[in-house]
């Protein structure tokens, strides 16, 4: 099976730099459609699907591989070898954001960058450690998502999207929940939600910017301040926006904070 099929890639563009663009869960590469085709101006882009998602290969879904993220960094880092000639700079919206820090660790030198946008090591509250969630919390999102995952949907796609003033996102982001196979999204929710890769943050030194929003029901601010401290070659930017999606709901803000970290990175 080849890469490409696999993963759904498509690569656009033409410059001295890659830039990877990788969508969070439930989500497909359609969700980077308000940002990536400006970079595609000024570099060569790459966009693809987690397999399990969107135009993937779906009978590629392993439950063992992807029974951590680490399998998916193992993909990311085949699409690397296969598509991107040197160094690239990596964006990873929410999960996908610890894909890319994983895949950073694994092989720093294939990355130039990262940009981390809305990302969580840990959802799960301990200690002095603010997730967001209680295990509870988790616990009972897990389970009803199990015992009907489009009234799941319906109900929970809004309320990470956030946007008050643009519900179409809102009911955009249902669609594509649904448009899920259900058992793939059931076992890939388990993986992410139940993660924690708070140990892994200060092994990765690639220069990375932690892009949050102001007012994210998913991921509090109090996460990106912890990731900030632990990550040695970090800086945090928080853009006025409510909702886990900046990329959707507020995209010029989001490109113009991403443009700035790479003129400071990349020179």
């Amino acid at each position: 099976m080849s890469v490409q099929y696999r993963n759904n890639v498509h690569i656009a563009g033409n410059g001295p730099v890659t830039i990877v663009f990788s969508h969070g869960f439930g989500c497909d590469q359609t969700m980077w459609r308000f940002v990536a085709p400006a970079y595609a101006q000024r570099y060569r882009t790459i966009l693809f699907d987690l397999v399990g998602s969107g135009g993937s290969d779906l009978s590629a879904y392993d439950r063992k591989k992807y029974g951590s993220l680490h399998g998916y960094a193992d993909d990311l880092l085949e699409i690397l070898d296969a598509y991107a000639p040197g160094p690239v700079v990596f964006v990873g919206h929410s999960v996908s954001a610890m894909i890319g820090l994983l895949a950073s660790i694994k092989a720093p030198k294939r990355f130039a960058a990262q940009v981390m946008v809305g990302p969580s090591p840990s959802f799960i509250n301990d200690g002095d450690y603010v997730g967001g969630f209680n295990r509870e919390d988790i616990g009972i999102l897990l389970q009803t998502m199990e015992d009907n995952f489009a009234a799941w949907s319906e109900k929970v796609a809004p309320m990470i999207m956030g946007a008050p003033n643009r519900p179409e996102l809102g009911t955009e982001l249902i669609e594509s929940f649904c448009r899920n196979d259900p058992s793939i999204a059931k076992h890939f929710a388990r993986v992410t939600f139940l993660a924690d890769h708070r140990a892994d943050l200060p092994k990765s030194t690639v220069p990375a910017l932690i892009l949050q929003c102001s007012d994210d029901l998913i991921v509090p601010r109090e996460v990106g301040a912890y990731m900030q401290r632990c990550m040695p070659n970090s800086i945090l930017a928080v853009i006025d926006n409510v909702g886990h999606c900046p990329h959707l709901s507020a995209p010029s803000a989001s490109s113009r904070v991403i443009d700035e970290f790479l003129a400071q990175t990349l020179g």
